[in-house]
């Protein structure tokens, strides 16, 4: 089914010395959602590279479409695969993307996902707070995902960066040496900047949300393969395990209830008994598991004493 661009509703978007690029794979269903809210920014990128990783659907077909109407959309493809590979395919994938910019010189660079959709002010709420703290390093809205008629909240906190939408600047996104090709490179870039120095932080605006139409974690296979795969993930990324039985807990919340968070424990565990390697950078794990146990003493400290 084609599908035509909605016209921008902002009659003179103000171009702004950023980036987007978007790694995608049999995303037909959702990505007019996301190019739309591109498209009514009244801060546009002034470039978007939108990488085809293989897709067997209409995706490419839709972005040509956009393509076609608005010149700072271009799209590239890359030879499928034969499979989605979680966390470090969607990286290579930007990757690539960042070898087929245009433009010489930009300020800022983003990864956005192709199941996102977000009001016209989003980017401007962004680079305003870029631009009041010469320390922020990256930075997002928080995500909701539509249900039931309502909006649930994915709840990460003020410190990270949701993954879905990262806005980098580009001297802090080379500074850490950008992403991993790993599952929880979301995690691994933002705790590297603070080790770095660098302030990373997400934010509630209602003009400045990010609507996920997509459950976490679901995008290959199912939720509880996902769930299972953190788990394996955060051990990856060297997570403490009292961190860890603690993020598993606070997952219970969230959907799949209950059978999510224990999912996500015995990931971790069986990891550690698979003896999967972790990741090789000893200075980072070192400074994660402080982080994490300052972060579980604060909160005990609130809980019991504030």
């Amino acid at each position: 089914m084609k599908h035509e661009p909605s016209p921008s509703p902002v009659s003179n978007p103000r171009t702004v010395p950023l980036v987007i690029v978007s790694p995608v794979r049999d995303e037909a269903k959702l990505i007019a959602q996301t190019m739309d809210s591109v498209i009514a920014q009244t801060c546009r990128p002034m470039e978007w590279v939108i990488v085809d990783d293989g897709s067997t659907d209409n995706t490419a077909a839709i972005v040509q479409q956009y393509a076609s109407q608005y010149p700072f959309i271009h799209l590239v493809t890359i030879k499928d695969r034969g499979f989605r590979k979680l966390g470090g395919g969607v990286v290579a994938a930007f990757k690539f993307g960042l070898t087929q910019i245009k433009a010489a010189e930009f300020e800022f660079i983003a990864k956005l996902d192709a199941d996102m959709s977000f009001e016209p002010q989003y980017l401007e709420k962004m680079l305003e707070a870029l631009a009041a703290n010469p320390k922020l390093a990256a930075v997002s809205g928080k995500v909701f995902r539509p249900e039931n008629g309502k909006f649930v909240e994915e709840e990460i906190i003020d410190e990270h960066v949701a993954g879905q939408f990262k806005l980098y600047r580009w001297t802090a996104f080379c500074d850490i040496g950008g992403f991993v090709e790993e599952v929880l490179w979301d995690g691994i870039d933002v705790h590297t900047a603070r080790m770095k120095g660098w302030e990373t932080r997400s934010f509630d605006d209602p003009q400045a949300r990010l609507i996920h139409h997509r459950l976490m974690g679901s995008s290959d296979k199912n939720v509880y393969k996902g769930r299972l795969r953190l788990g394996r993930g955060i051990y990856f990324m060297g997570y403490h395990p009292l961190y860890a039985l603690a993020s598993s807990v606070f997952r219970m919340r969230e959907k799949p209830f209950i059978i999510g968070g224990i999912l996500i424990m015995m990931g971790y565990i069986k990891a550690f008994i698979q003896r999967v390697p972790r990741y090789d950078n000893l200075e980072f794990r070192a400074y994660l598991q402080n982080w994490q146990l300052n972060q579980l003493k604060e909160k005990i400290r609130n809980r019991f004493f504030g």
